[in-house]
């Protein structure tokens, strides 16, 4: 894989990261030390992780998909970047607009890593059908999503929550996964 690649899907499953971050600057108005180390850690973890546990089980299936496998990475970054341009025109929930909501505590802290990094699992499947080696892209993109984490932070606070620059940033980063998946038929 090349550098550009790399580079092009760390920021594209970054974004969510990054538009999570924003809206969690709005809302804290401000993060503290300790809430941007919460959530740009487990943020840049969690991406990491996921794309790592997605490579193994494509490494246990690889075998039975190798001559369907640009087909299948095709479909699994279609499908991925669909999913977060559709995610990107989604409200937030009442928790989420709820007064004194901390985004960087307990089970939100977790089901929001969670949540932005699923793609990773698919985008981690999809290397491992293609044959790449895991180490250093779990590595690139686990350091991209907490440094997008601590920049969405810092972004967050000054804007306000009417902004829609977290929407666009993540229909962005679908359109880019699209884009690869294209790349890797062609």
């Amino acid at each position: 894989m090349h550098w550009a690649e790399l580079l092009a899907i760390a920021i594209a499953l970054a974004v969510d990261a990054f538009a999570v971050a924003i809206a969690a600057g709005v809302r804290l108005k401000g993060a503290s030390k300790r809430q941007t180390f919460r959530l740009a850690w487990h943020f840049g973890f969690f991406q990491a992780a996921m794309l790592i546990v997605g490579w193994l089980a494509g490494d246990a299936i690889k075998a039975y998909l190798e001559s369907y496998a640009h087909w299948i990475a095709f479909a699994l970054l279609l499908w991925v970047g669909v999913r977060m341009i559709m995610g990107a025109v989604k409200h937030p929930t009442r928790d989420e607009q709820a007064e004194g909501y901390d985004p960087t505590k307990g089970v939100s802290l977790i089901m929001l890593a969670i949540a932005t990094s699923i793609d990773a699992l698919a985008v981690g499947l999809s290397l491992s059908v293609l044959n790449h080696l895991i180490w250093f892209p779990a590595f690139v993109i686990g350091v991209t999503a907490a440094l997008f984490t601590l920049a969405g932070l810092q972004i967050g606070k000054f804007i306000g929550s009417t902004s829609s620059l977290g929407k666009y940033a993540e229909i962005g980063g679908g359109v880019v996964l699209i884009l690869i998946g294209i790349n890797v038929v062609l």
